[in-house]
């Protein structure tokens, strides 16, 4: 299979599974339990997707300079900073841990 025939191919998959989202029913979709499960699916996803960026090096977990800048990062997003303020301090203390020498 070419590169364009899978690409096209999840496309026709993507479109159908938005497709099938339309014919549930809304009933379904507004009772409290569907939603809270969206709701904690949503955090899960987005809890997984920054630990394999935090820790991940290709098949193996890594640890260096990302960690300590993650929890810096939330650490101030805890005490409520400012969403740059967040940024530029995690990158800071990455490249300052990277300047250090602890770097992968």
């Amino acid at each position: 299979m070419s590169l364009w025939a899978a690409v096209l191919l999840a496309a026709i998959v993507c479109v159908a599974l938005k497709a099938v989202g339309y014919l549930i029913p809304a009933r379904f979709l507004e009772a409290p339990r569907p939603a809270r499960i969206a709701d904690l699916l949503t955090v899960a996803l987005l809890a997984a997707l920054v630990a394999v960026q935090t820790l991940g090096a290709g098949q193996a977990v890594l640890i260096d300079a990302r960690v300590p800048a993650v929890l810096v990062a939330a650490g101030l997003l805890a005490i409520r900073a400012p969403f740059l303020v967040v940024v530029a301090a995690a990158a800071l203390v990455a490249a300052l841990l990277r300047l250090a020498g602890w770097a992968a």
